[in-house]
């Protein structure tokens, strides 16, 4: 059995998209460990109890107001992730915190970032935002969304896993092209964690 943990910081879809998989027989071989949330109001902490699933919630917030580093907060949840609950993989899905390497050391080349842009666009936040803004300026005609391995701390730039073209309509606003994306990063999400995860054969 594979043990990932699921790191959020809002709703939780994506991870709603996962739990799913993994009780409805699409991702064989592999087990929530573990949910981990940087905010407290994040619906995705309630998702995982519903499913059974033990939370964790680890704010940064403590860590400035002690004097002490994001090192210090990426270290400590690396070793809560590999001590207790004998995490092998990390999938963040809408994870609002980039990571140093004292953290991504202890995960070599087994952390995957979802990013809702194709490879080189819209890195960071907003990335749907900005694409529907460029594409009002005539700059694209559509984005799409990336799965990737974070090996270290460059934004959104990891080894490609998995992407997909999202096309822009003509009769879109923001929030029917988020809703199709959002649709489109639960497919391919399940679908890159079952082709790097679940054994063949």
């Amino acid at each position: 059995m594979t043990r990932i943990a699921v790191l959020i910081s809002g709703s939780g879809t994506n991870l709603q998209a996962i739990i799913d998989a993994t009780s409805g027989g699409r991702l064989p071989g592999v087990e929530i460990a573990v949910v981990v949330s940087n905010r407290k109001a994040a619906y995705g902490l309630q998702r995982a109890e519903q499913a059974g699933i033990p939370t964790e919630y680890r704010p940064l917030k403590p860590y400035r107001d002690e004097g002490r580093s994001r090192r210090d907060y990426d270290a400590d949840l690396a070793a809560l992730l590999c001590d207790e609950y004998g995490v092998e993989w990390v999938i963040q899905a809408g994870w609002m915190h980039l990571f140093g390497m004292v953290f991504l050391e202890r995960f070599p080349n087994r952390v995957i970032n979802l990013h809702p842009a194709l490879p080189g666009a819209f890195p960071g936040t907003h990335a749907i935002e900005s694409a529907w803004e460029a594409y009002q300026g005539g700059e694209i005609d559509h984005t799409g969304v990336m799965i990737h391995l974070v090996p270290d701390e460059g934004v959104d730039s990891g080894p490609v896993v998995a992407q997909t073209d999202v096309s822009i309509h003509p009769d879109d606003t923001l929030e029917t092209l988020e809703a199709r994306i959002h649709a489109t990063e639960h497919r391919l999400l399940v679908q890159a964690l079952h082709d790097r995860l679940c054994p063949t054969g």
